[in-house]
This record gives structure tokens, C-alpha cells and sequence, in this order.
């Protein structure tokens, strides 16, 4: 995996993602958008599969509702996004040009 899509990936997914994970599903998927979609529904179902609330009387009550709704966010806007391997559509690849470069003037 190049290091830019790394980067990506884990400026996406957070520092704390495993990389080796990510490099496993990389050689599969392809792409780093497909990963990061990945990564996200799964986090996403394992938050579903949980109660999201939970509340003990006069002891404490755990709410995981907006951390659903932050990863529902992000799941949306990495369509938005932009991932270094992708290729905006009707985009060539860039082109390299070389030419030499020759004196204005003749040297002594």
C-alpha cells in the first residue's frame, strides 16, 4: 500500500486502526475508499448489534447514540472525500513532458 493512501486511510479511520488490517483489505478491495466504507460499516454494526442506551437508576446512564450518528456522518461524507488512488472520472493520468534545455547564447 503507498503511503498516502495510509495516511489517508488513517486520518480517516483514526491513528489507532490497525495497520496490517488495513493493508489486508487493501490487497483485497482495491481501493482506499472501499476500505475506509468497510471499516466504518463494521464499526457501525457492531454499535447496532449493542443496546444504545442503557441506564442504571441514580447510577449512571451510557448513551451511544451519537457516537452512531458520528459514524452515519462519516460514512456520508467519504463520498465526498477525495482518496489519493482515486482518478477523477473523464481524468487522464498525468503526463510527464521532458525536454533539454539549450543556452541562449553559445559559452566560452
Amino acid at each position: 500500500m503507498p503511503p498516502a493512501v495510509l495516511a489517508w486511510l488513517l486520518a480517516q479511520l483514526g491513528p489507532s486502526t490497525n495497520t496490517s488490517d488495513l493493508e489486508a483489505r487493501y490487497t483485497r478491495l482495491g481501493k482506499a475508499r472501499a476500505v475506509a466504507a468497510e471499516v466504518l460499516a463494521e464499526r457501525r454494526a457492531k454499535l447496532l448489534a449493542d443496546p444504545l442506551r442503557i441506564t442504571v437508576n441514580g447510577v449512571v446512564t451510557l448513551d451511544q447514540a451519537q457516537n452512531l450518528a458520528g459514524i452515519e456522518r462519516q460514512i456520508a461524507d467519504l463520498a465526498d472525500t477525495p482518496a489519493p488512488d482515486d482518478v477523477a472520472q473523464g481524468a487522464a493520468m498525468p503526463e510527464a513532458i521532458v525536454s533539454h534545455l539549450t543556452p541562449a547564447r553559445s559559452t566560452r
